[in-house]
């Protein structure tokens, strides 16, 4: 038998009757009729969850039937938006009841409260339990997400995906699996992570893939990651690398050039390690090896034509075959010219004839050579320019160490910077000559193998140094001007062209804190010569004293006198032997404290005293 409810105002109009036969009960109806009115007023009691069935959506909010006396109505602002789209007319929904009547004489519900007491208990239990939650991702908010899994949880931007995520905006609205990974029921805290939940399900991929997977065996991918050196593809959850040198037989500069992030692409298993997940994949295996089978004129030695594929910085590659290329290096590009840009003679696609000079089709290498197919110029370079030769050239350029003067289209020889004079010290070429200068040099030194040739200036005319030793003694007093000072003396231009230096420690006996407290530039003076090299090129001067001056004076007469003695005796070897005769005067001790100047004019005075 079934319950029905019987309304109030049935027992009131039979009352009112006033007979028993208008309406009249059993002692079982009786009885379940009382069962049934303590089970209603048991379950509606404030506070209390029931299900109910949606009447409709109004814009002042839910109408809910919870088969009581009258319905219940649910604010829209408890219903999230992705939920109102699915309430429709007939839909079950549990509230929890607030009032049995409230002012107008409806029923309180709450369709927010009932969720958050379901979801609190299945948030506690799946997060005791350790097992993922589903929700809805409502909004962005500061830091990551807002997600609806019956209270709002929120998901940390590190813990959206796997990889870093920039726009968080394209979730909202997407229904996630998540695991719960902090709660906090008093502050009504949920802090959930897709991430784990992600890499969780990957694990179980991974181990499912690497457990069939075989080397040799060809899978599909997809690109998921392109680098500099290689490609990541998705094969299943497990991520397996690509390299660069196994994407193509040919040469490629990036990776991108083949491929792109989402392409489905077919691959070879080449090896993997399972217990570190590691998997080398490749795309070149697929098919034969072009080095195996090209043409067979390609051979070292032989000339072929190719097309330009690339050009880099250090040479051109060359097509000579479908996937077979090879190099021709920028020293392999002429005999004799600087070619600095490649740019600027080829461009990628063009057609060019080269030489093979070597070929390992094992390890997929070939050099090739443009300037081969012409004779090395080089090869009679030393016939053509011998040692001792005189040559005029035009300069093609000049640099700190010297000028370069070319001898014939793309050969030019170098003259050093301490081959331009025997005499002039040279600061720098470029103060003495311009580019374009035509200038006459002498061969010096040839050498093939390196393709340099040594050029001198100087060695046009004899070198002053070969009898220095003679020309000016040592001790003789020579006249010269200064022709240029530095912190550590002066250098002294002597009437022969050659350069002496006067060291500071030698310009006066006292001491000289700047050289241009004693001499100038232009200034001439008589100086004494203290060190002769030949091999070094190097002359040593002084001008210690104020002597070297009267000395001169002094030695005529003397010179007379020694040469009525001995007629024999050069005028060099009579001012050599008068030198050690004056020197004593000037260091007696009765000179002592008296300056040079003084001693000078006291020995002039004494001189004129005698006559």
């Amino acid at each position: 038998m079934s319950k029905e409810l019987i309304r109030a105002s049935q027992f009131r109009k039979a009352e009112l009757l006033g007979s028993d036969d208008v309406f009249v009960l059993t002692d079982e109806q009786k009885k379940d009729l009382q069962d049934l009115y303590g089970g209603v007023v048991s379950k509606f009691k404030p506070g209390g969850l029931i299900s109910g069935k949606v009447i409709s959506v109004q814009p002042e909010g839910v109408l809910i039937d919870i088969n009581f006396k009258s319905e219940g109505l649910v604010p829209l602002y408890e219903f999230s938006e992705f939920e109102l789209k699915k309430l429709v007319a007939g839909s079950d929904v549990e509230v929890i009841l607030d009032e049995l009547e409230t002012a107008d004489g409806s029923v309180a519900l709450s369709y927010e409260k009932a969720k958050a007491l379901k979801a609190w208990d299945a948030i506690m239990k799946l997060h005791k339990d350790g097992k993922p939650v589903e929700g809805i991702v409502t909004h962005k908010v500061k830091g990551g997400l807002s997600v609806d899994i019956g209270i709002p949880a929120f998901l940390p931007g590190s813990q959206v995906d796997t990889q870093r995520v920039m726009d968080f905006d394209q979730f909202v609205g997407q229904t996630i699996t998540a695991h719960i990974i902090k709660v906090n029921q008093k502050r009504g805290n949920v802090i959930i992570s897709r991430r784990k939940f992600l890499n969780e399900q990957k694990s179980e991929v991974r181990k499912k893939v690497l457990d069939v997977l075989q080397v040799g065996q060809i899978i599909q991918g997809i690109v998921k990651n392109i680098t500099n050196y290689g490609v990541f593809i998705d094969i299943g959850g497990v991520d397996g690398l690509l390299h660069i040198t196994d994407m193509t037989w040919g040469r490629i500069s990036h990776p991108s050039e083949l491929v792109k992030i989402g392409d489905n692409i077919s691959v070879k298993v080449l090896s993997f390690d399972k217990n570190n997940e590691k998997i080398s994949l490749g795309l070149k295996q697929l098919e034969s090896n072009p080095w195996e089978s090209m043409r067979s004129e390609v051979q070292v030695g032989a000339k072929i034509t190719g097309v330009i594929s690339s050009i880099t910085d250090y040479g051109l590659f060359i097509e000579v075959d479908k996937g077979v290329e090879g190099l021709v290096h920028i020293s392999e590009i002429s005999w004799t010219d600087r070619i600095s840009d490649l740019h600027k003679f080829y461009k990628v696609g063009d057609n060019i004839e080269v030489v093979v000079v070597s070929l390992d089709k094992e390890n997929r290498r070939m050099s090739l050579s443009v300037k081969q197919l012409e004779k090395n110029p080089w090869d009679a370079i030393e016939e053509q320019f011998p040692v001792g030769t005189k040559i005029k050239g035009k300069i093609s350029n000049i640099t700190d160490f010297g000028i370069f003067v070319q001898l014939a289209p793309g050969i030019d020889g170098l003259v050093h910077i301490s081959d331009l004079s025997w005499t002039e010290h040279v600061e720098h070429p470029a103060d003495r000559y311009k580019k374009g200068d035509e200038v006459e040099a002498v061969v010096i030194a040839v050498n093939k193998q390196s393709k340099k040739i040594s050029l001198g200036v100087k060695q046009l005319s004899q070198n002053p140094w070969e009898d220095i030793e003679k020309q000016y003694p040592l001790g003789s007093l020579v006249e010269g001007e200064v022709s240029k000072i530095t912190n550590f003396g002066a250098f002294i231009k002597l009437p022969s062209g050659i350069e002496g230096l006067v060291h500071i420690s030698e310009l006066s006996g006292q001491n000289v804190e700047k050289v241009e407290d004693v001499i100038k530039v232009g200034q001439k003076a008589n100086f004494k010569v203290i060190k002769v090299n030949q091999e070094d090129h190097k002359l040593g001067l002084s001008l210690k004293t104020e002597e070297a001056q009267s000395e001169k004076k002094e030695a005529r007469p003397t010179k007379k006198v020694q040469l009525l003695e001995k007629p024999a005796a050069p005028r060099k070897e009579k001012r050599e032997e008068q030198q050690p005769q004056q020197q004593p005067q000037a260091s007696n001790s009765s000179s002592k404290g008296k300056s040079q100047l003084q001693l000078a004019l006291e020995k002039h005075a004494a001189s004129k005293k005698g006559e």
